[in-house]
């Protein structure tokens, strides 16, 4: 089986290419990066190492995609993955989306050209952040919960979010950009007959993440407390209970694997949701404390009291439906996934400036 991989050379292109690689044989699998996201070159050598066929292509060139080869699946995981993209001067809304919508287009269109299966990477910021940043909550343990007392909008428990949340505006530009492909997608596999799998992933957390606060805040978060740079708590009373659940990534790779052996029934679902859930959900308080002991320092938080666009207090993703349906659970604990990030963060000390100039 041969497999396309977007994004190839980022954090989570390049994990699940090793993953896949590691975990089925016979399998070759063919990437492409545009390679502009700082940090990505360093992921070269190991994918080529690795046997992985690479490409220097971008999504947003439709000529680009034609010498590609053909193949059984292709696994997206390109985007620009900040929720503040867009409107936080570093790019335009039309570059935003170039890179997310008219990016999905071309490789759509190339799956169509190919009768290749597409699984698409898609995020939890695809729910609509109205209710979820009025989200009734209480500080338990040093972050924030849903109030048990208080009633919750649909779609919403103490397990987290499920598929059934409203995924009504506002959702920022960049959630509407994942939102949107993911209609697209999904007509486009219904209209011209290829098996379409959409996953909407949670914080998605590793050793080798790219050091941004807005795509990887537990990598970010624990590479700025050992440097000791300055960090802040922005909004929610500068207290630090906003509270994430983290994944990650080869625990995508199992059920990757499993969707492109599968034939799309009204059985299964098209759309999931995959995260951490409760059990592996930590506020930035806590994750400070962690690395506070992890690295025997006494780390200084600002508390910054004026709200960001888009800003939540509690965001778990519920898994269950991925659960009942292919028997899909997280299998790296959360102590675990800091401990990796903890020991890429001492054995790499310009990793900050590497990855996120």
């Amino acid at each position: 089986m041969k497999i396309l991989i977007t994004g190839i050379a980022g954090f989570v292109g390049s994990t699940l290419a090793h993953t896949l690689l590691a975990s089925r044989e016979g399998l070759e699998i063919v990437g492409i990066d545009n390679f502009i996201r700082p940090g990505s070159e360093t992921n070269r050598l190991a994918l080529r190492a690795a046997g992985v066929a690479l490409h220097h292509a971008d999504l947003r060139n439709p000529s680009d995609l034609e010498p590609l080869p053909p193949v059984d699946f292709v696994v997206d995981a390109a985007a620009n993955p900040s929720v503040l993209a867009g409107v936080d001067g570093r790019s335009s809304s039309r570059q935003l989306l170039e890179h997310n919508l008219w990016g999905t287009v071309n490789l759509l269109e190339y799956c169509k050209t190919h009768r290749a299966g597409l699984l698409l990477l898609s995020t939890s910021r695809v729910y609509g952040i109205e209710p979820l940043a009025s989200l009734p909550v209480v500080e338990e343990a040093g972050a924030f919960a849903p109030d048990p007392s208080a009633p919750l909008p649909p779609g919403l428990s103490a397990e987290g979010v499920a598929e059934s949340f409203s995924t009504g505006a506002p959702i920022s530009l960049y959630g509407s950009s994942k939102l949107a492909s993911e209609a697209l997608a999904l007509e486009y596999g219904h209209t011209f007959g290829f098996p379409v799998w959409v996953n909407r992933c949670g914080v998605l957390a590793g050793a080798g993440q790219f050091g941004r606060a807005d795509q990887g805040i537990f990598s970010f978060w624990l590479h700025s407390l050992l440097r000791q740079r300055p960090l802040k708590y922005i909004g929610f009373g500068g207290t630090g209970l906003q509270t994430r659940d983290a994944l990650h990534p080869t625990d995508l790779a199992p059920l990757l694997l499993k969707q492109m052996a599968a034939t799309p029934t009204t059985e299964l679902p098209s759309i999931l949701n995959l995260g951490g859930g409760r059990a592996q959900a930590m506020s930035l308080a806590q994750l400070t404390r962690w690395g506070a002991e992890r690295f025997g320092l006494t780390p200084t938080v600002e508390a910054d009291l004026t709200p960001r666009p888009f800003d939540i207090p509690w965001m778990v993703m519920d898994s269950a439906l991925a659960q009942r349906t292919w028997g899909w659970q997280p299998q790296t604990p959360l102590p675990a996934i800091l401990e990796e990030i903890a020991l890429h963060a001492e054995s790499h000390p310009h990793w900050l400036e590497l990855s996120a100039p």
